[in-house]
């Protein structure tokens, strides 16, 4: 009885055993479990990119369009024919005796030629000492140089100076022969401006055309003859001007006549 007492709390102990659940087969089927469960990821989101066709702009390369670079030939200086004078004389305003005083001028004077005079052989001169041009003849002067090279130049008897007195009035010229006299009405100038009258004229004597010139010292006298002939392929002609110590007047023309 003792034995049947004992042995059946056994039995019982081992029957509830065997219906309980095995406690590793939960873990596993946790662990099971857990692996099992999915987390779901939303659909990824598409975004549509639109796919434009290429347009292909061709690459141009350009050739640089090289310009020579121009050959600079160096002008050669001229080097201006010099001039030494050689005995006292005067510089004048333009190339004759007949045109007023410039400048005294000395022995050992030294300039550059810088003009020379279709119808006389007379020179255009910046002397060293002055700081103006004038006209010498070239008697006086010693020449270093070709003056052939030099370029021909007029006289401007306007740019001397001024004029208060303006040019003389009533000119005329009458013929007798070979021979024109030229008169005009006398211009009252002041003693120490008084430099006369200039005629500046081109003739015809045995048929050569003469570049011709002539002043009057003052204002007194008022008429001039000078030998005029036929013959010469061009007209003979003239102008006459009022000379006083600042310059020259403005030119009148003779009415000269033919022959």
């Amino acid at each position: 009885m003792k034995h049947s007492r004992i042995i059946l709390p056994l039995v019982l102990v081992f029957i509830l055993a065997c219906g309980l659940p095995n406690p590793q087969s939960n873990v596993v089927a946790e662990s099971t479990a857990t692996s099992v469960v999915l987390t779901d990821t939303p659909a990824s989101t598409l975004t549509f990119t639109p796919t434009f066709a290429e347009t292909l702009i061709p690459t141009f390369t350009l050739t640089p369009s090289i310009t020579p670079s121009p050959t600079i030939t160096p002008t050669p200086t001229f080097d201006f024919p010099t001039v030494t004078v050689n005995k006292q004389a005067h510089c004048r305003y333009g190339p004759s005796q007949a045109y007023l005083h410039a400048a005294d001028l000395y022995a050992g004077d030294i300039g550059s030629v810088r003009g020379r005079f279709l119808y006389s052989k007379w020179l255009f001169v910046k002397f060293d000492k002055l700081n103006y041009f004038c006209w010498v003849a070239p008697s006086v002067v010693d020449v270093v140089g070709d003056i052939s090279k030099i370029n021909l130049t007029e006289p401007n008897l306007q740019t001397i100076g001024s004029n208060m007195y303006g040019p003389p009035k009533n000119v005329t010229a009458i013929r007798d022969g070979d021979k024109v006299t030229i008169s005009w009405e006398q211009v009252n100038m002041t003693k120490d401006d008084d430099r006369g009258y200039f005629i500046e004229a081109f003739v015809c004597q045995a048929g050569a055309y003469l570049w011709w010139t002539f002043s009057y010292p003052d204002q007194f006298t008022t008429s001039y003859t000078v030998k005029d002939e036929a013959g010469c392929g061009e007209p003979s002609s003239g102008v006459l001007y009022t000379v006083e110590k600042h310059g020259y007047s403005k030119p009148v023309k003779i009415p000269w006549p033919a022959p």
